[in-house]
């Protein structure tokens, strides 16, 4: 039968992926410690999650207004630490949990990136997955060295090339390389490792790589692009695939695409997991639920918005009076995600958006930028159920109002539900993210 797949999303950051989370009284205000992390990865683990996996950015929101202060003020994801090093405290508290973090094709090297991923899977004896972003704004470039920020299509273009040598060096070692014979005083056979040798358009890399291959091959790949270039990119390579749907209908429609595509790839699209994002409320009885909610619902600002709205268009809201359209000229210049601004499009038509338009239907900065299921768990496994067993995505991002009790309360009344209707297994399969998944451990140069 098949079961659904379940991600947590995380920051490591001083809130969670709704800027307004800090606010919240019962958010942990001790988002630099080590136990901070060790309890949410423990809470995920106990509602037998798939994968908490971290979101990210090279900058703090400083677009709007070109000055951090607002964002410092309001705590708009200001605070931002290394993912990786997070994930290895989160390795170290627990055993089955898939681990995956976000690196940027843009402003890394593709050796340091394999190097960095497979020894995180190396350590936690294969649970490691690498979400695949080009970035998005100026602010990250300003930060990494660079003038601006690229093309969006030329950095996707990049992005293919850097992937083309993160699987050559991981595929560099095959596997019973390493002998370790003292007697013979033989380590490891020349012959199983190769070096890379790649010149191309973007890059050049010799090797030979240095890490060897882990318990499932390779670490998982993640992507999250849904314009039409990053749908293309996601269908050639990634194995999980986070969507930011915003109804059942379009759903089904967008997943159907997307699968087409997966298969048009030469891959197989039942081994490419779509999972939606969504903001899950759940208590003991639907009135709870909804109390939560109105509570949840007061936290956030108009500042959020605007600022969040700066960042992921990479254009400085600012600028713009809040009831003033722009142009045509001004929407075709943003070099920011391409898929909000398309879905402007195509709830407005041809009427060209205003600022206010965008924070109304794309809700950014808000606890409504993603499906929300409310209620008791029969009314957050009822909806959950409607969109995966229609076929409108394989599993579920969840993203949480404050951590770590958001995802305590699903771990603890949501999953049971889910399990007992059959709709998520009971037990982790294995001791890898792969084994968990049901994905297949990767032959040396399978993805050629």
């Amino acid at each position: 039968m098949r079961q659904m797949t379940l991600v947590g999303f995380l920051q490591a950051q001083n809130c969670t992926n709704f800027v307004g989370s800090w606010r919240h009284p019962e958010a942990r205000q001790d988002f630099t410690s080590a136990e901070y992390y060790r309890r949410i990865g423990r809470a995920l683990e106990a509602g037998k999650f798939h994968l908490g996996f971290f979101d990210d950015r090279l900058a703090m929101p400083d677009r709007f207004g070109g000055d951090h202060a607002h964002t410092v003020a309001n705590g708009i994801r200001c605070v931002k630490l290394d993912p990786i090093t997070i994930l290895t405290v989160m390795g170290m508290a627990t055993e089955r949990l898939g681990l995956g973090a976000t690196f940027s094709t843009t402003y890394f090297e593709p050796f340091h990136v394999a190097r960095v991923f497979a020894t995180l899977d190396l350590v936690t004896d294969g649970r490691a997955a690498w979400n695949i972003v080009t970035s998005m704004n100026d602010g990250e470039a300003l930060n990494m060295g660079h003038a601006s920020h690229g093309e969006h299509d030329r950095r996707y273009d990049r992005a293919d090339e850097f992937l083309e040598v993160v699987m050559g060096h991981w595929d560099a070692w095959d596997d019973g390389a390493i002998v370790a014979d003292r007697e013979t005083g033989l380590f490891a056979h020349p012959d199983k490792v190769r070096r890379l040798d790649h010149q191309g358009e973007y890059f050049h890399s010799r090797g030979p790589f240095t890490v060897p291959r882990s318990a499932q091959g390779h670490p998982v790949l993640i992507q999250a692009g849904q314009s039409g270039r990053g749908q293309k990119f996601a269908a050639r390579w990634a194995e999980c695939v986070f969507v930011a749907y915003h109804g059942l209908d379009q759903a089904q429609r967008d997943y159907a695409g997307f699968k087409t595509q997966v298969a048009a790839a030469g891959r197989d699209p039942e081994k490419v997991f779509v999972c939606a994002g969504v903001y899950p409320v759940v208590a003991e009885t639907r009135a709870e639920a909804e109390d939560h909610v109105a509570l949840i619902d007061a936290l956030p600002k108009q500042i959020d918005s605007l600022s969040l709205l700066s960042e992921v268009l990479n254009f400085d809201f600012s600028k713009q009076p809040i009831d003033t359209p722009f142009t045509q000229d001004q929407l075709d210049s943003w070099t920011g995600v391409q898929g909000m601004r398309d879905r402007i499009k195509r709830v407005l038509g041809n009427r060209l958006p205003t600022p206010r338009d965008f924070i109304d239907i794309t809700r950014r900065g808000t606890f409504h930028d993603h499906p929300r299921f409310i209620g008791s768990p029969k009314d957050v496994a009822d909806g959950m159920e409607e969109w995966f067993a229609t076929r409108a995505c394989d599993g579920f991002v969840v993203a949480a109002s404050h951590v770590p009790g958001a995802y305590e309360d699903f771990s603890r009344l949501v999953v049971p539900e889910l399990q007992r209707r059959g709709l998520f297994h009971t037990d982790y399969t294995g001791v890898t993210l792969r084994e968990n998944l049901g994905l297949d451990r990767p032959a040396v140069d399978a993805w050629q």
